[in-house]
């Protein structure tokens, strides 16, 4: 979607517009050169992208007032909009690339709507264009666990790196694997999103833990303080009590 816009529409092609779709503007005039290079490389990378995003094209010269409301100093200069504000510019002709990363920080890509989808096979879909993606593999490991698939689960929690959450998650299967007693009603407020009493029944069962078990309860242990989140008062107990736990 390509179009001219002027200071008498501007509200309502690209303001108004940009609460559905992103809005690119492009702010070019005649005696540009540098415009009419930039200019054709967006109308085919917003062509390419089929209707989720607009190009606006406007002339500096014959809408100075625009030009100024947006501070100008500069063109070719690109701003985007959402939602009635600017959210991304650049100035100065630009590489083919540089436009297309421009352009993919505003509209999702394929494996970003299936990753918001969130069920399996759209999870599963996005880790096939993107085998290494983090948060499609942590979804798929917590769908696969909720369903009760824990060992496939694992392999997609040990995949994400540095992840507090991905940990905590696989030593929770583990620890369910080897059948550890006691930690029902930790693993029953983790469910709940009981966050604190899970921190609580969890310290409770590292005393007497041998050394894998010990590892895996200080993951877990971890994972459920960073939910909670740093300032939490229970979190900072919480590290206070683990770190007198294991040092």
């Amino acid at each position: 979607m390509v179009f001219d816009v002027t200071e008498q529409d501007f509200q309502r092609e690209v303001l108004d517009r940009s609460r559905t779709i992103p809005v690119v503007v492009d702010f070019w005039a005649a005696w540009c050169g540098p415009c009419r290079q930039l200019t054709p490389v967006l109308e085919r990378a917003v062509a390419a992208r089929e209707g989720r995003v607009a190009l606006a094209k406007l002339d500096t010269d014959a809408n100075p007032g625009i030009a100024r409301a947006f501070r100008i100093q500069g063109i070719p200069a690109v701003k985007a909009f959402r939602d009635g504000r600017v959210v991304a510019e650049f100035v100065g002709a630009q590489p083919p690339a540089q436009v297309e990363r421009f352009l993919d920080q505003l509209v999702p890509s394929e494996a970003d709507a299936l990753v918001a989808a969130g069920d399996e096979a759209s999870l599963r879909r996005a880790l096939e264009l993107e085998p290494n993606r983090p948060d499609a593999l942590l979804a798929l490991a917590r769908v696969l666990h909720a369903r009760g698939a824990a060992d496939e689960a694992l392999a997609p929690a040990e995949r994400v790196p540095g992840s507090f959450a991905a940990e905590g998650l696989a030593a929770r299967i583990r620890r369910e694997r080897a059948g550890t007693p006691d930690l029902a009603d930790a693993f029953a407020a983790l469910d709940a999103g009981d966050h604190e009493r899970a921190v609580d029944l969890l310290l409770d069962a590292l005393p007497g833990a041998d050394a894998d078990a010990k590892d895996d309860l200080r993951q877990l242990i971890v994972a459920a303080l960073d939910e909670l989140g740093v300032e939490h008062p229970a979190a900072r107990e919480g590290r206070r009590r683990l770190a007198a736990a294991l040092y």
